[in-house]
């Protein structure tokens, strides 16, 4: 935790500099990026963002910037009042094309997303971004592969039998599911919610990089 909570304020750090400096260049949208359990999404995310050189924001790390109040509040005021109002507007057409009658976890999850969105050159891991941030600022990717391969994966990496491999693949799979449902009445699974879908059954973790930054370039 302490390591996480180290990164954010490096982060944070990096944020208040950019916004003193008045910067605004980006040049690419925020990549979202959704994975199956055991597809590798969090090597493809890596990736990805060391090859266009963009920061990388895990679901840990989006968490523990939304579950502390002080942090939260100060990670908001690295943007400006233009940027704030522009947030406050993605977060309400959010909720508003969604019908979404969101609890006081949604919202604050919305304006962290939303702050990152709009700093710009970021890589998001979960946390349902591709449904928060507007398609101008956005490229959605998820990333699949057969179940097989992904329980294999889990068992060589935990060291664990395939069956209890297969049982955590599953209820995370479960509980991805139930939050994007939960959070933004969607299907994760459904291809219409992204722009991009790789499978790494087929695809090494290079290949579908290379095919993220080669679709944004």
């Amino acid at each position: 935790m302490k390591a996480i909570h180290h990164l954010i304020e490096e982060q944070v750090r990096r944020w208040e500099i950019l916004r003193k400096e008045k910067s605004e260049a980006k040049t690419l949208p925020v990549i979202t990026l959704s994975r199956e359990p055991g597809s590798g999404g969090k090597f493809v995310a890596k990736a990805v963002a060391e090859r266009l050189g963009l920061e990388l924001f895990h679901q840990e790390i989006i968490n523990a910037m939304a579950e502390n109040a002080d942090t939260t509040a100060r990670i908001i005021r690295t943007l400006d009042e233009r940027s704030l109002s522009m947030i406050e507007d993605w977060v309400s057409a959010a909720i508003s094309e969604r019908h979404l009658w969101p609890d006081d976890v949604s919202r604050v999850l919305m304006r962290v997303i939303g702050t990152i969105g709009r700093h710009g050159k970021a890589v998001i891991v979960g946390r349902g971004a591709n449904f928060i941030l507007p398609p101008e600022n956005r490229f959605r990717v998820r990333i699949i592969a057969p179940l097989e391969l992904r329980v294999n994966h889990v068992a060589e990496t935990y060291g664990v039998t395939k069956k209890e491999a297969k049982r955590r693949v599953l209820r995370t799979e479960s509980d991805r599911q139930a939050f994007v449902r939960k959070y933004f009445y969607s299907d994760i699974s459904d291809p219409a919610n992204y722009d991009m879908i790789l499978n790494t059954g087929t695809l090494s973790v290079e290949s579908a990089a290379a095919a993220i930054c080669s679709a944004l370039g």
